[in-house]
């Protein structure tokens, strides 16, 4: 996990680099056996019924390196919203967006794409918003420009402090718009689970290791929804190179992944009902149910994209399956019928009515 203003990002940077290695004959053909998650996830029995074709992930990150070999012709131009920046998102010095992007949509390459590596999506499309992986303003421009671009996904892999009220309506915002917006619940020394992954809506997804248990570097909290692989993953670097990484921004990346299969198998799901097959059908760990360790559980691809889902029960009263809590519908379905609405509206003008009077009544 990228955490924003964090003072040991010059040290998370130098560690980064210092795994990384060149994109080698010998590396690039042992990365997809590096890869425990593909069978993990049992992505090739997923791969069966969806590979995100036609589903937009903008990636709020870094910037995506769009030379890379595995995600040649996977990356749209993006932007950069960057304070003074212009231009596309297709820069990327740091190395962190290019990696998550490569955990959801990379392709592979050489004969039958059988070298290098593979995503959860590898036919989803990235739309690469370069934030520089910060807060604040650039964030909220960055979830904003996503928002306007035909994001159907959103995934953010950094996290810090609150905001404020202008990133909480960005996030709403989106979430508003039928956008499943996916962020991280952060690392360790962290004490609970960060923003953005905390803002209502939010799929905040946790990690767990090769052995289906609980990342020891992943924060725990309430607002976990899912969990998936983030413990030494395969990630894409730049340079055309490979590195292994672990952290809660891998697991987030392979959510939003995960999202984007669904999305493509179910074009005519709501973003509430795709967040809600992912939590239906996520693998239950820990005590029975929802739990602040692994959420709904580990995320299940197979079952997501195959199982029988009843769809939540009435767009009024569906709870949100991020929180459990009642949520309003998303945009395009009416939440009351026609005769409740009229009845609302009634209500409505009285009470503005009142509030008139009030106002001109001297006191």
């Amino acid at each position: 996990m990228r955490r924003a203003r964090s003072r040991a990002a010059a040290v998370v940077a130098a560690l980064l680099v210092a795994v990384t290695t060149p994109a080698g004959p010998a590396w690039a053909d042992g990365v997809r056996d590096g890869q425990w998650m593909l069978g993990f996830l049992n992505l090739a029995e997923a791969h069966r019924y969806s590979e995100g074709a036609g589903v937009v992930v903008a990636v709020v990150d870094t910037g995506v390196d769009a030379t890379h070999p595995d995600l040649v012709g996977n990356v749209l131009p993006g932007a950069d919203v960057e304070p003074g920046a212009t231009g596309p998102g297709t820069t990327d010095v740091d190395g962190h967006g290019t990696a998550m992007a490569g955990l959801i949509a990379a392709h592979g390459h050489g004969p039958g794409n059988s070298r290098g590596l593979l995503g959860i999506a590898p036919q989803a499309t990235i739309l690469p918003v370069k934030d520089g992986a910060r807060s604040g303003s650039a964030l909220v421009e960055a979830v904003d420009w996503a928002t306007a671009h035909g994001a159907k996904v959103i995934s953010i892999s950094q996290a810090g402090e609150d905001a404020g009220l202008l990133e909480q309506r960005a996030i709403a915002n989106a979430i508003a718009h039928d956008i499943v917006v996916v962020a991280g619940a952060g690392n360790i020394p962290g004490a609970s689970v960060e923003y953005h992954a905390a803002y209502p809506g939010v799929v905040a997804v946790a990690g767990v290791d090769q052995h289906g248990h609980h990342g020891q570097d992943s924060i725990t909290g309430p607002q976990v929804v899912l969990s998936a692989p983030d413990i030494d993953i395969v990630d894409l670097a730049l340079n055309h190179g490979y590195l292994t990484t672990s952290g809660t921004s891998n697991a987030t990346a392979m959510v939003a992944g995960a999202a984007a299969l669904v999305r493509a198998r179910f074009p005519n799901l709501s973003a509430t009902e795709v967040v809600h097959r992912l939590t239906a059908t996520a693998i239950d760990r820990g005590p029975s149910g929802r739990d602040e360790v692994y959420g709904y559980g580990i995320v299940n691809l197979v079952g997501a994209l195959t199982a029988d889902v009843p769809p939540l029960a009435t767009p009024s009263a569906s709870p949100d399956p991020t929180t459990g809590a009642a949520s309003s519908p998303p945009t395009g379905r009416s939440p009351w019928p026609i005769v409740g609405f009229g009845v609302v509206l009634v209500v409505v003008a009285a009470l503005g009515l009142l509030l008139v009077v009030r106002r001109r009544t001297p006191g």
